[in-house]
């Protein structure tokens, strides 16, 4: 799915009555942290879209090596958890938020109430809702630095 498939199907269940929640990640080798987040996202709506992102995205703010996995692996992975997914080739959410428009948007709280959509989702009139991460968790590159030890 486009962001633009992605904005029409948004559309669609919003116009029957369904509150639709975002977020977004690279949810690079999908663990339990991702699937906290994307399952906490999921109970502040009917609706689950996700923005996933791009390959060269990932690589742009987490550097060579990265990602893991193939986009197209992510974003089936996080098709499990979710309504519609898309691919994203922006390292900010801001363009697709104001296209696609939710009724809530879902970040981790370790970006903070101040995180870079937060300006789009007040503009958009959404609700920001910051998810706790639970560093037992893990994340992904926790897993990677374990893979690397000896």
């Amino acid at each position: 799915m486009t962001p633009a498939a992605a904005a029409d199907f948004a559309s669609a269940q919003k116009k029957a009555g369904k509150t639709v929640v975002t977020t977004n990640g690279a949810f690079d080798l999908l663990h339990a942290g991702h699937q906290f987040l994307l399952s906490e996202a999921r109970k502040h709506g009917d609706v689950l879209i996700v923005g996933v992102n791009s390959d060269a995205s990932v690589r742009k703010y987490k550097g060579e090596g990265r990602p893991m996995e193939s986009e197209d692996v992510r974003a089936k992975n996080v098709a499990e958890f979710a309504d519609a997914v898309f691919i994203f080739d922006d390292d900010d959410p801001r363009p697709w938020l104001r296209l696609i428009h939710p009724d809530v948007h879902v970040n981790a709280d370790t970006y903070g109430k101040d995180c870079i959509e937060s300006d789009v989702v007040k503009e958009i009139g959404a609700q920001l809702v910051l998810v706790p991460i639970k560093k037992e968790l893990g994340s992904t590159t926790e897993t990677i630095r374990s893979q690397k030890k000896p």
